[in-house]
């Protein structure tokens, strides 16, 4: 059967340690020997053709973004003004974490870079007030992987360039899921705090409030100016990447005037790097796609799955325990370029909408950062904060709790995701 064939070589060579764009190649080479060919030509062009994409030029402009963000005085402004807003209430520290958490999510639009702002100035500051240090590396860890679902993300990018869906479309129907995120934690984190006898920060002056917010302001813009740019058809969200470096550039240097030279060349190099990362990755995948789509893996895999087409929710809790399975062993992007291709034809045939589909997807992978044993975020959280691993699991797990309890939630009543969908989409 040519898809357990896919899935053994692919899986194997993972296992192996064989880099998973590596491995991909290495599955497409296996498909198609077994078909009884081989042509270099193939892969090369599916390679190449597969990063010729104008969408995924948003990639690199986000990142560029995300890094002028951490180094150049925006996330430090943004924790300010949360801190002043609500730092003085029960568990106050661990609110401004969430707040912050969405706030930045709409700058960077990812979980590691995310994480590693709000562990690097709010975990020395819960351990100081006295919050313990598993949980607080817990709900910083678990904040993190908002960023993923609220736009600008990247993940949502290869999402729609995997699946050839609107990028436009799935970046605005992910602010509510996002804020329904950061809504659950904040209120298990009212659970959690509710009997503490931490002392609150003490409470600041309405002037010093304002005074936050008008520092602020600069940073609080650049999401907005991004979703209505977007929304109203203003730029593609491609160009929608190139307004955000833009602005991230020219507020850390002419307004903050916290860029410096030396710090400009890292946002680059780091940017660089992870764009080379990620484009070699979907390259890889979309050259697995190719095969995956003459081979018919889709329809074998639609046959197995074939008796639950009629009950789209059930359905839908199969293969979302099969991503939440597969993201906790494999990261982000690879699970969505290599899935993706996969499931979208069988989720079609059963009248789901693929936007959501996208959209629960990514959130279900990005649990799979904060689980053992992959947990990218869950790494970032334990070396930036210098917290030990087990640590950081047991603090995560009534926060990874109250995800799959959401993530129940919208398979059961998909409305929820889909009405506030369709009117902010238009």
């Amino acid at each position: 059967m040519t898809l357990a064939l896919f899935l053994a070589v692919l899986l194997v060579g993972i296992a192996l340690g064989i880099p998973v764009a590596f491995a991909l190649l290495l599955a497409s080479l296996a498909l198609m020997l077994n078909m009884g060919i081989f042509s270099s030509d193939i892969l090369a062009q599916s390679l190449v053709n597969g990063i010729d994409s104008f969408a995924l030029l948003a990639i690199p402009f986000f990142l560029i973004a995300g890094e002028t963000m951490a180094v150049g005085g925006l996330s430090k402004r943004i924790i300010r003004l949360a801190m002043a807003m609500a730092g003085h209430r029960r568990g106050g520290v661990g609110y401004v974490a969430i707040i912050t958490a969405i706030v930045l999510a709409g700058l960077s639009g990812s979980a590691a870079a995310d994480a590693a702002a709000l562990v690097s100035i709010l975990f020395p500051m819960m351990r100081q007030a006295g919050y313990p240090a598993d949980r607080s590396a817990g709900l910083l860890a678990s904040s993190g992987i908002i960023a993923p679902v609220i736009p600008p993300s990247v993940p949502l990018i290869l999402v729609g360039v995997a699946g050839n869906l609107s990028i436009t479309k799935l970046f605005l129907a992910g602010i509510a899921p996002g804020l329904i995120m950061g809504a659950a934690l904040c209120v298990l984190w009212g659970f959690l705090s509710r009997n503490n006898d931490i002392a609150p920060l003490p409470k600041v002056s309405r002037a010093e409030r304002i005074d936050a917010l008008k520092d602020g302001i600069w940073a609080l813009l650049l999401p907005l100016i991004i979703i209505v740019g977007i929304r109203f058809g203003i730029f593609t969200p491609t160009e929608a990447g190139v307004v955000a470096a833009v602005y991230a550039l020219g507020v850390s240097t002419f307004v903050y005037r916290e860029l410096t030279l030396r710090a400009f060349y890292r946002v680059l190099f780091r940017s660089a790097h992870a764009t080379g990362m990620i484009m070699f990755l979907v390259g890889a995948a979309l050259v697995a796609a190719y095969m995956i789509t003459i081979n018919q893996l889709p329809q074998q895999l639609a046959t197995l799955l074939g008796p639950l087409t009629e009950d789209p929710k059930l359905l839908m809790l199969t293969i979302m325990v099969l991503v939440f399975l597969v993201g906790m062993v494999i990261d982000l992007s690879p699970s969505i370029l290599i899935l993706i291709p996969l499931f979208l034809p069988i989720v079609r045939e059963a009248g789901i909408d693929p936007i959501y589909f996208g959209l629960m997807f990514v959130m279900n992978t990005s649990i799979g950062l904060i689980t053992p044993p992959v947990g990218t975020v869950l790494n970032v959280v334990c070396g930036v904060g210098r917290i030990r691993l087990q640590d950081t699991v047991k603090g995560t797990l009534p926060f990874v709790s109250i995800y799959l309890v959401l993530l129940g939630l919208f398979i059961a009543v998909p409305e929820l995701i889909t009405i506030p969908m369709a009117f902010i989409v238009g």
